[in-house]
């Protein structure tokens, strides 16, 4: 089969490789019809080189057909169409009980120190082949690969696998009161959601980025936008009556423009022998944390920030006498897919498409051209915001 390898840094290749086997009677291959580019996969790109081994399957935002299932699976038939959560999870260990599928103790990566396995995602996540390629095994398939209709185009539930969740449970991990202010940070394809969930939820959304194209889609959708400068804790402090937003959701991340320092230590880590980058980044690794530090700053005395931006350093550095005196309150995590699924399944299926699912994907494009879109995503360069893989 064709698949998007990693080659090194801002280096990622489409070639020839083997096709996925059942290897457990709980697997399922499946054939890819749609599969997304992530912010994500940005960082891969970039950051997490030593991670990752070269010839590493990117990718874990996937849906398509069931090709073959393994003697074990009972929810699935040869034949069904099924978007695949980037999570892997039992769904009946103690966290995935509890609605906390990307702590599972069964895919648990217990030698990384880290929580259940993900598609497509380095070494500290289990290196799982991932779902930009033609075929996936789906280990754990009556949980991980989730029937949908056969019916409307693959974006109506693409999204399901990712994004779309991830967007749901940061506004839900904000506690945003009723009928109060909601503030986004980053409006790439996660923000874009969070900003729509926060209007569909009836919230006042007052959503930041540097980028036109990504303000003036957010605005289409009810949020009112403003662009990135140096006074933008104020604007929205004076937006708030002089408080700031209730809640706030960083949905930048560790590559947040405007942190120089953290950028420079990315980067010099970037350049050493993975067996010293490795400790290095696990134990003193640093994220650029100007968007983080923006939304403490700006979210209201009592309020909620929640991070849906990915982070991963382990010696950040928070202002912790101002959060302690502001009284803020800080969610985060990974995305606990499947515990969002059924609230978001009719949302997706409803014909007046409530939170835009059709209206996000900016570049659809053939697998073989992935790595060129990978850079033109990285660089946010004609008007790209979501980026879908045709295999």
């Amino acid at each position: 089969m064709r698949a998007l390898t990693w080659q090194g840094k801002r280096h990622v290749h489409v070639e020839t490789v083997p096709d996925p086997v059942i290897v457990a009677p709980t697997d399922a291959i499946v054939r890819i019809t749609s599969t997304a580019i992530c912010g994500s996969d940005l960082h891969l790109y970039e950051l997490f080189g030593p991670f990752l081994d070269r010839g590493d399957i990117l990718g874990h935002e996937p849906m398509g057909i069931v090709e073959e299932i393994g003697s074990d699976v009972r929810n699935l038939a040869v034949g069904d169409r099924v978007v695949v959560t980037f999570n892997i999870a039992c769904g009946h260990c103690y966290m995935c009980r509890r609605g906390l599928q990307s702590q599972c103790e069964t895919t648990q990566v217990t030698e990384q120190g880290s929580g259940a396995s993900l598609f497509g995602y380095t070494k500290l996540y289990g290196q799982v082949p991932g779902g930009q390629a033609e075929l996936l095994r789906v280990p754990l398939a009556d949980y991980n690969a989730v029937k949908v209709s056969a019916d409307g185009p693959d974006d109506r539930y693409l999204f399901l696998s990712d994004i779309l969740p991830t967007a749901w449970q940061g506004v839900k991990y904000a506690n945003v009161p009723d009928g109060g202010t909601l503030g986004v940070l980053g409006l790439g394809p996660v923000g874009q959601f969070v900003a729509r969930v926060g209007a569909h939820l009836g919230y006042r959304v007052l959503a930041v980025d540097p980028v036109a194209e990504r303000r003036e889609l957010a605005a289409r959708y009810g949020a009112e936008v403003w662009d990135l400068d140096d006074d933008i804790v104020e604007v929205l402090r004076d937006q708030t009556d002089g408080r700031g937003p209730d809640s706030v959701v960083d949905a930048v991340g560790m590559e947040a423009h405007g942190s120089p320092g953290a950028g420079f230590a990315q980067a010099v880590v970037g350049i050493l022998p993975d067996a010293l980058a490795r400790p290095a980044m696990d134990k003193a690794g640093v994220d650029r944390l100007a968007a983080m530090h923006t939304a403490l700053d700006v979210v209201r005395r009592g309020g909620t920030v929640s991070l849906s931006g990915v982070y991963g350093g382990e010696a950040d550095v928070l202002p912790m006498k101002s959060m302690f005196d502001k009284q803020v309150s800080l969610r985060m995590g990974q995305c606990n897919v499947r515990s969002w699924i059924d609230e978001l399944l009719p949302l997706v299926e409803d014909s007046r498409d409530p939170l835009g699912v059709l209206d996000l994907t900016t570049h659809r494009v053939s697998l073989e051209e992935a790595p060129a879109m990978y850079e033109v995503f990285q660089k946010k360069e004609d008007g790209c915001i979501k980026v879908v893989l045709t295999p």
